[in-house]
C-alpha cells in the first residue's frame, strides 16, 4: 500500500488502528480545490499511467454512493459546464479517483483494501482554502448531500451471522458471487 521506506506518521497509524477496531461501513473525506465526488481506486493499477480508470470489484456500489452525494448537491447536480466543477458535468459530477489523477496512500483505498469501510472523497468547492465568509454557503450546499450519502448506509446486505445456537460469529467472511472482494463480520 505504501512505497518501500515510506514512514507512516503517528496520527496516520492511529487512524488506521481505529478503522480496524470499529466496523465502519461508510465514510467520506472532505477536500477543497474542485467540485466533484471521487471514488476508489485513487491509485492506478499501472503507476506509470496518469488518468487511468482503476475500478474496484465494487465499482457499481461506489458509483451509486458517489451519485447519491452528487445528485443531492445543488451545484454538483447543476448541468452548467461553465461553473466551478463544470468539467465533470458529463460524468454526473463523479469520477474514479485514478482516472482523475493517481496517487498512493489514500484513505479511501486503504479503507476498501483493509477494512469493511467504503469511502468516497468529496471535493466541496473550487477554492482550496475558502475564506471564512464562504464557509456558511459551502456548509449549506453540502448539508443535504451529506445526509443523502449517510442514508446509503441502509443499502445492501445487513444482518447478523450466527451459529446454530444464535451466537454471533466474529470475523465471518462474507462473499458475494461475482465480486472479488470479501468483507468480514464485526464483534
Amino acid at each position: 500500500f505504501f512505497s518501500p521506506g515510506f514512514q507512516v506518521a503517528p496520527e496516520t497509524k492511529a487512524v488506521m488502528k481505529w478503522l480496524r477496531s470499529i466496523p465502519f461501513v461508510l465514510s467520506a473525506s472532505l477536500h477543497g480545490g474542485e467540485l466533484v465526488v471521487t471514488y476508489p481506486y485513487d491509485y492506478s493499477r499501472h503507476p506509470m499511467e496518469e488518468k487511468m480508470f482503476s475500478p474496484t470489484p465494487d465499482e457499481k456500489v461506489f458509483k451509486m454512493l458517489a451519485k447519491a452525494y452528487a445528485d443531492a448537491h445543488p451545484v454538483i447536480s447543476d448541468r452548467s459546464e461553465l461553473r466551478c466543477g463544470g468539467n465533470f458535468v458529463k460524468r454526473g459530477g463523479i469520477i474514479n479517483g485514478a482516472e482523475w489523477y493517481s496517487f498512493t496512500g489514500g484513505m479511501a483505498d486503504f479503507n476498501y483494501l483493509h477494512t469493511n469501510c467504503f469511502e468516497v472523497t468529496v471535493e466541496v468547492g473550487c477554492e482550496k482554502f475558502p475564506l471564512e465568509e464562504e464557509l456558511f454557503t459551502i456548509w449549506h450546499e453540502n448539508k443535504g448531500a451529506l445526509l443523502s450519502y449517510m442514508e446509503m448506509v441502509h443499502r445492501g446486505i445487513k444482518g447478523i451471522v450466527s451459529d446454530k445456537f444464535g451466537n454471533p460469529i466474529k470475523n465471518a467472511r462474507i462473499s458475494v458471487r461475482g465480486i472479488q472482494h470479501d468483507v468480514t463480520t464485526g464483534n
